[in-house]
């Protein structure tokens, strides 16, 4: 299952500075888990992105329970769940295998 979830910090922006290094270090584990598929910043420094794939929600809830910035408590997550219905041919199919290739 895919799932795009926003964070939304809810700290001073200096706090969340300070547990940056913690943070890519858990993107960059989960990424080679493969279960991100992209995250980073968004405009304005108010948070960030991750398009993440998970086998459930379970799953989902028990990564970000890891994550630096949850915690010390620096972020609110919005999570979206969603069925890839169309995929570029590049997408690896093992995302969304779902999905018809394009």
């Amino acid at each position: 299952m895919l799932y795009f979830v926003i964070l939304t910090y809810i700290r001073p922006i200096e706090d969340v500075q300070s547990h940056l290094d913690s943070h890519r270090d858990w993107l960059i584990e989960y990424s080679k888990k493969g279960n991100i598929i992209v995250a980073g910043p968004l405009e304005g420094r108010t948070g960030g992105a991750v398009l993440t794939c998970c086998q459930d929600r379970a799953e989902l809830d028990d990564m970000l329970a890891r994550d630096s910035f949850n915690v010390h408590r620096l972020v609110s997550y919005e999570v979206k769940t969603f069925s890839v219905a169309l995929r570029a041919e590049a997408f690896p199919a093992s995302w969304a295998p779902e999905a018809k290739a394009v």
